[in-house]
């Protein structure tokens, strides 16, 4: 081989490496921006599905749009944090926009499916006992006046309690010689939360759970100051 087609390859090969390298600095911040363009998406979305006035002052307005998202198109969590009495019908929807009832003539649902701002996220899901223990009711997660949500824990305490599980308001502890009402008998423990999917969610990234919880500072609060149910104590005043 002589010096010349030496050189000739080398410098095709120089020549690819540098247009591969090019390539690769011009695709990332494509791969970047596609990212940031999918969670502006969620944070639109998230605001435009919001089912109840959000109070923006003092929020980080990104961070409650991807909430939104998060808590109303992925997670559910109206679902569960919603009024729905033991021997009762439940609130999640209004009567009107309940997607799941007939309408006459017996046909299926056609209207505008609409949340019942009134229970919105307040608590009140009645789930009925585990075993022989207590019914596991739903916290209300709105803001009380410490603005706040779910019951006035901080974002440390929130994140914490996702991460593991731990229920702080020790309402359902394990049975003991001592402890005989409101308690959960083995193999159920008391130190955690039960029915709520912790478990699954703790999986999330910090950034989805600090978006969660300003929304949910963002959401009214439902003033459930309810005798008997330690869980809907919410004090809005």
């Amino acid at each position: 081989m002589s010096v010349r087609q030496f050189s000739k390859i080398v410098g095709a090969g120089a020549t690819f490496a540098f247009v591969v390298a090019v390539g690769i600095s011009i695709g990332s911040p494509r791969v970047r921006a596609d990212d940031n363009d999918r969670e502006e998406s969620k944070i639109r979305q998230g605001f435009e599905i919001a089912p109840v006035r959000l109070n923006l002052e003092g929020k980080d307005r990104q961070l409650v749009g991807l909430g939104s998202y998060i808590v109303n198109a992925q997670a559910d969590c109206n679902g569960c944090h919603s009024l729905f009495p033991k021997n009762g019908a439940p609130t999640e929807f209004t009567p009107a926009g309940n997607p799941y009832l007939l309408r006459p003539p017996m046909g299926p649902f056609t209207g505008k499916i609409q949340v019942n701002p009134a229970t919105y996220l307040g608590g009140g899901n009645n789930f009925g006992p585990l075993g022989p223990g207590p019914d596991i009711v739903s916290r209300n997660l709105t803001p009380d006046k410490t603005g706040r949500p779910e019951g006035g824990h901080t974002f440390a305490e929130f994140r914490q309690i996702i991460r593991t599980g731990v229920d702080m308001d020790r309402l359902h502890p394990n049975c003991s010689a001592t402890i005989t009402t409101n308690c959960l008998p083995p193999p159920f423990n008391g130190a955690v939360l039960q029915i709520m999917p912790w478990a699954v969610y703790r999986n999330m990234s910090d950034h989805d759970l600090r978006a969660i919880y300003e929304f949910l500072s963002a959401v009214p609060c439902i003033d459930t100051m309810v005798s008997g149910q330690p869980q809907l104590r919410n004090a809005c005043h």
